[in-house]
């Protein structure tokens, strides 16, 4: 394993930020930590790089116990949010900062700065200062700047957050190319869950300093572990309901299929994602399948998220996704009836 963190606790005024931690990170994985504002994400993240000192557990990296180490020991690189470099210094001696502080031949810095330079497809911007570049194109210098020393583990703590949509999507897919390229075991901290589940080997879900879940995007997205994952990651709908016996349950009057076994009367609230509600015709016989109204209509480009109630679900709103092909060709607009189909095996129950 490259990294291995054994009960990693962290007190602030006798509060957790980070409390009671334990996860392997694989050689080579780009593993992220998610989580919204104040679940200890950035907390864990420091705490790694030895930027900030854990009251508890252990911290090995590539099977070196670096718990009491300082930062410069612990073989690292580091990119934060504001990119953090030298204002007053060309891209080519903020690149190379980190290897004259190691004595680095200046022959060999020059090759490593161009290596660098091209893998961040920055070639010829060596002269310029960080004021001449643009946000996406100054995170990218961070980035060669942090593996400058060969470090062999790369730390990323909200690196596109003051970046717009389209330079975000653009740089976080050319960090992950660097990193496939590299083979360099990297964490990135963020509460963005779409650019998560883009760019994550695994996942670790936080919340109020402990793990939620950890897992692969996709098993995340689709078999949340709590609540919380299931409200967090990913747009979601929950409807209260009340289990009527085995794989049955009731949301207001009507009987619903799912797939989840519990005691009759038991009070349940059903996460179901909007594209797991199917727009298809009812047939005679056909389970979990009902007609809504349509209460409102969100244009968001190729699809739409359709506002809907029903009364088989007690009146409670419903998103759904559809296609704007679908809604156009069947001239569907507010206040039209469509005909749904509840997935039971989408269906996660908690209490």
């Amino acid at each position: 394993m490259s990294i291995v963190l054994e009960q990693v606790s962290k007190y602030y005024g006798g509060a957790a930020a980070v409390n009671d931690i334990s996860v392997d990170i694989a050689d080579g994985e780009f593993f992220v930590l998610l989580g919204p504002s104040g679940s200890g994400k950035s907390t864990l993240l420091r705490a790694i790089a030895g930027l900030t000192a854990i009251d508890h557990g252990r911290i090995v990296l590539h099977g070196k116990d670096v718990s009491n180490l300082g930062v410069r020991e612990r073989d690292v690189g580091f990119v934060f949010q504001n990119y953090a470099l030298f204002r007053h210094m060309s891209i080519a001696d903020n690149i190379e900062f980190a290897l004259c502080a190691r004595r680095v031949k200046k022959k060999d810095r020059r090759r490593r700065r161009a290596e660098l330079l091209k893998l961040v497809s920055l070639e010829g911007f060596d002269d310029r200062l960080p004021t001449e570049l643009s946000g996406g194109q100054q995170q990218r210098v961070a980035v060669a700047r942090a593996l400058a020393h060969e470090p062999r583990v790369l730390l990323l703590d909200e690196p596109f957050g003051a970046l717009d949509a389209k330079i975000r999507d653009e740089l976080r897919r050319g960090i992950r190319d660097i990193q496939r390229k590299v083979g360099i075991t990297t964490i990135l901290v963020t509460h963005d869950q779409e650019e998560a589940l883009a760019v994550a080997d695994r996942i670790v879900v936080m919340n109020q300093g402990v793990i939620e879940q950890v897992g692969a995007p996709r098993e995340v997205y689709r078999h949340p572990a709590t609540a919380f994952v299931a409200d967090f990651v990913g747009r979601i709908n929950m409807l209260p309901g009340t289990l009527a016996g085995a794989n049955s349950l009731h949301f207001g009057g009507a009987a619903f299929e799912c797939r989840h076994a519990g005691d009759a009367g038991r009070e349940v609230t059903v996460y179901l994602r909007p594209e797991d509600v199917l727009a298809q015709p009812i047939a005679p016989g056909d389970a979990n399948v009902f007609e809504a109204r349509i209460d409102k209509i969100e244009f968001l480009g190729s699809y739409c998220l359709v506002q809907v109630r029903a009364d088989a679900l007690g009146g409670q709103p419903l998103d759904v996704t559809l296609s704007l092909n679908f809604l156009t060709e069947r001239q569907l607009e507010v206040g039209a009836r469509l005909p749904l189909r509840l997935l039971p095996e989408r269906m996660h129950l908690f209490t």
